[in-house]
């Protein structure tokens, strides 16, 4: 039997025109796609007719074994001859687990592809009216997990990058600034917390470090969110663009 392909597609941030030409075409000729909890939906309708569409979204303390799960899924899928698609949220290299399922490829002997998309740490900000970088403001950039606070090293980010972008880190919000002040970050640091950005839910919070975690709390800021802090973040009174609070949530801006 024909051993079949499998696609690791991002499907960007959350606004479905945001995915790439490569990967709207990958989810075009898949006859399997198997997709994360936070991709969006609409993108599902470029799946062609007949194609298999399965769910393998995480939920809170079982990611293991359901990736453990989509391991399988995507070995057995491929080796039946079928064209897989593993759609991803955001870009499938950046916290997108992408390197394991692609080493579980290459030991099964499945041929595979990481088609990249684009990463909600730039383009959330982005849509927020905050630039990453800036040649005023900022020349560097640490991109860090929140969701494991305690393993990484604040002291070195903090002295060391202009721009700090941190990925699920709404639950540990408090944990996050406390952590950078006490590495030598300044209170007054303008910061932001972005949730569901780039989409009709985006809504944005933005506050010196020392006061976001109580204003994106009494906000009711959660996840799925980026967290920005750095000199950027000022420039968002200027450039900020796309509208917010469009979702029936209202607008959630505490601007410093």
């Amino acid at each position: 039997m024909t051993i079949g392909k499998v696609y690791l597609v991002g499907a960007g941030p959350g606004d479905e025109k945001l995915i790439t030409v490569y990967g709207r075409e990958c989810l075009e000729r898949a006859d399997v796609i198997i997709y994360d909890r936070l991709i969006n939906r609409k993108l599902l309708r470029y799946a062609k007719p007949g194609a298999e569409v399965l769910y393998c979204g995480k939920e809170p303390g079982k990611h293991d074994t359901v990736q453990e799960q989509i391991h399988e899924l995507l070995v057995w899928h491929a080796q039946q001859g079928k064209t897989v698609v593993r759609l991803k949220g955001g870009d499938p290299c950046v916290f997108g687990r992408v390197g394991e399922e692609a080493e579980v490829l290459a030991k099964a002997g499945i041929p595979f592809e990481i088609v990249p998309g684009v990463t909600s740490g730039i383009a959330v900000p982005a849509y927020a009216g905050i630039p990453v970088t800036h040649r005023d403001y900022a020349d560097s950039v640490a991109i860090v997990s929140g969701h494991r606070s305690e393993q990484v090293d604040w002291e070195a980010i903090a002295r060391g990058c202009d721009t700090i972008l941190v990925y699920m880190g709404a639950a540990n919000l408090p944990d996050i600034c406390g952590r950078l002040m006490a590495a030598g970050k300044p209170s007054d640091a303008p910061a932001a917390v972005i949730e569901w950005g780039t989409t009709e839910r985006q809504r944005t919070v933005a506050a010196p470090l020392a006061t976001l975690p109580d204003e994106a709390e009494q906000a009711g800021i959660s996840h799925p969110a980026i967290i920005i802090i750095g000199d950027v973040v000022r420039l968002r009174e200027t450039i900020r663009w796309f509208p917010e609070g469009q979702g029936g949530v209202g607008n959630a801006d505490a601007s410093s």
